[in-house]
């Protein structure tokens, strides 16, 4: 996280720290293994150290996380199954999933939405099938938008606020970041290959 703060703070004459939390947020909603809230922490150590203003900031973050959801949501819906049987996707979604949340969303309906924005490695599950089974976009919209209005501006603004510890966060989470990224190599290769000796041995 550091190292992307650093490079930003390059930029801090531009628009681009803004474009590049924005691009990132897109992609963690997109499903990509790359934390979100690490992204909105480092949004919020650019608005601390001046880069950034602070409210365009968490504006910035709320149309990033929104836009990247809502592009699930329409995969979802617009495509549905036919994106189940293509590589990536059958990577990460399989009927078995699909129908777990169909159940939980009939079961729980609007507080399965609220929580997915807490819960990043279903999120994006949950955002395809509500698409998938074309529930109400304004549904997704209320209680995502609810969810991230309290979670975007939380860590941005807690950030920036409390920047005079910043030191000691940062050295807590390059500790366990090391691991995080080991892991999602590790996860990403094994499917990779997977993926070609399947194709060879076919």
């Amino acid at each position: 996280m550091n190292y992307i703060v650093d490079f930003l703070i390059d930029y801090s004459n531009g628009p681009i720290p803004y474009l590049a939390i924005f691009l990132i947020l897109l992609a963690c909603g997109l499903g990509i293994p790359i934390p979100e809230d690490i992204t909105l922490f480092a949004a919020g150590v650019l608005t601390y150290y001046g880069v950034c203003d602070v409210w365009t900031m968490i504006a910035v973050c709320l149309i990033g996380v929104m836009i990247g959801d809502t592009f699930v949501f329409w995969l979802g819906h617009r495509f549905g199954r036919r994106l189940m049987a293509k590589w990536p996707f059958r990577l990460f979604l399989d009927e078995k999933k699909i129908e777990t949340v169909r159940e939980k969303l009939h079961a729980h309906g609007g507080k399965l939405l609220f929580s997915a924005r807490f819960m990043p490695g279903f999120r994006a599950t949950i955002f395809f099938t509500t698409g998938l089974l074309h529930m109400p976009y304004r549904t997704l919209l209320i209680y995502d938008g609810m969810a991230a209005l309290i979670s975007v501006p939380a860590i941005v603004y807690s950030v920036y606020y409390f920047g005079d510890l910043l030191e000691h966060v940062i050295a807590m989470i390059k500790k366990v970041e090391g691991g995080i990224v080991g892991v999602i190599l590790l996860v990403v290769l094994f499917f990779v290959v997977r993926h070609f000796y399947r194709k060879k041995k076919a």
